[in-house]
């Protein structure tokens, strides 16, 4: 079961995950897009979006460091176990809360709002109870592991760390994960389904940027000659009156 749980399931869903983005860009381009409805309200996603992407950015940004960066590396840079705890606790609550917050919005807003409740799909619900899922399973494991055991029984980039690094290098342990508490082990399982899930929902907009704006040439408007407008002489009435 082990092996199934954190061996077979995990990259099952990455294959999803790779393959689906695959399958909806190829297929399905014209609903790659965030289906966006500000259209019928404008005010509470005014409110909400911000809060709930730039806590997402803190939320990965801290996943990132914590997953990826291996304790020798902050040990390096002299980051103790001290400071590296309260950096921890302190961005990934002020990112959990703003994130928690933001969905909150969101979601009333997506509920109590006829038209935009209207618009909303089967995928939409399925999403947005996952996504909810990950989050309240992280910010009680930011909570429960590191607040009220104090610096933990559990350090997590012993154990969590140390299997995704070796899970991105297609050599996993799954002894790693087996020995993480309940918590851990449901908010990677719930991740993992969401990823899977990702491609075939609204989120593939995280992979839509305008990078092209930042070389695009300006949109340059030349006058024509006075006399003559292209290739032939205009019609009669059609003549030019001004610049």
């Amino acid at each position: 079961m082990d092996q199934f749980l954190w061996v077979v399931v995990p990259y099952l869903c990455l294959a999803a995950f790779v393959v689906g983005h695959f399958w909806r860009y190829r297929y399905d381009k014209f609903g790659w897009t965030t289906r966006s409805s500000q259209l019928y309200e404008d005010r509470l996603l005014r409110l909400g979006s911000p809060m709930f992407h730039f806590g997402m950015l803190g939320v990965v940004g801290g996943h990132v460091i914590g997953l990826l960066v291996p304790r020798s590396w902050t040990d390096a840079v002299g980051i103790d176990d001290h400071l590296y705890h309260y950096l921890a606790v302190g961005g990934g609550l002020l990112a959990g809360v703003l994130t928690v917050v933001g969905m909150v919005i969101l979601i009333y807003r997506r509920r109590m709002v006829g038209p935009v409740f209207s618009a909303t799909t089967v995928m939409d619900k399925v999403m947005y109870a996952f996504l909810a899922a990950v989050i309240v399973l992280g910010m009680w494991n930011t909570i429960a592991g590191s607040i009220f055991t104090l610096g933990g029984e559990y350090n997590y980039r012993e154990g969590v760390s140390v299997w995704y690094r070796s899970f991105l290098a297609f050599q996993p342990d799954a002894d790693l994960m087996a020995d993480a508490p309940i918590g851990f082990q449901l908010h990677a399982l719930v991740a993992f389904a969401l990823f899977a899930l990702w491609p075939f929902t609204r989120l593939v907009h995280v992979f839509s940027a305008p990078v092209g704006y930042i070389t695009r040439p300006y949109i340059v408007y030349r006058s024509r000659d006075d006399v003559q407008l292209g290739s032939h002489s205009p019609r009669a009435g059609w003549e030019r009156v001004g610049k």
